[in-house]
């Protein structure tokens, strides 16, 4: 398996996240408002309103899951994202792929270069987000993403540790070749 950074980014700008749920909220209110007046609901949440007081500081995603035949072109790209919590002065993540081939209950952790490494935010920073790729996945097996958060305070001391799984990436059996008709008239 290979695995390579796709991007480590950092911004200290969480003003441009709220300013854009508030703007979809906004958006769904005249909806909201119109459905209301008709008998019909429809839902519209805190954090669609931009009101996320109570929303989790981290986030995970699959970015993107390649399941084809070749396997050096098989691959999943993970995503997390964190924001600062009260207190905390440092975030930090390591990202880690979880694997299930067909028999096994459970996931299991698979070791590769570049994997279950902390990566660490520039001191100050509000939004903190790290993208990893994996190439060269085994068939057939399903992947996930392990994302684990770390907040830390001035003096280097945990404060708070989230783990959060991602979707399943799944990589099917490569489809059986047909049989050459050289091999076939032995």
């Amino acid at each position: 398996m290979d695995v390579m950074d796709v991007t480590s980014v950092r911004t200290a700008i969480r003003g441009r996240r709220l300013l854009l749920a508030s703007a979809c909220g906004l958006a769904l209110l005249p909806a909201a408002l119109a459905g209301s007046a008709q008998g019909q609901r429809l839902a519209v949440s805190a954090d669609a309103l931009g009101g996320g007081g109570g929303s989790s500081p981290d986030s995970v995603s699959l970015v993107q899951c390649l399941s084809v035949g070749e396997p050096a072109e098989r691959s999943a790209t993970f995503a997390g994202e964190m924001t600062m919590v009260a207190g905390a002065s440092r975030m930090s993540m390591r990202i880690e792929l979880l694997e299930r081939t067909p028999g096994e209950m459970g996931y299991h952790a698979v070791a590769a270069p570049g994997l279950g490494v902390w990566r660490a935010s520039d001191p100050g920073v509000g939004v903190y987000k790290y993208v990893k790729q994996v190439t060269n996945l085994s068939a057939p097996a399903d992947y996930k993403g392990l994302v684990t958060f770390r907040w830390q305070g001035a003096r280097g001391r945990t404060i708070r540790r989230e783990e959060r799984r991602t979707r399943r990436c799944s990589q099917p059996a490569p489809a059986a070749s047909a049989p050459s008709l050289s091999s076939s008239l032995e």
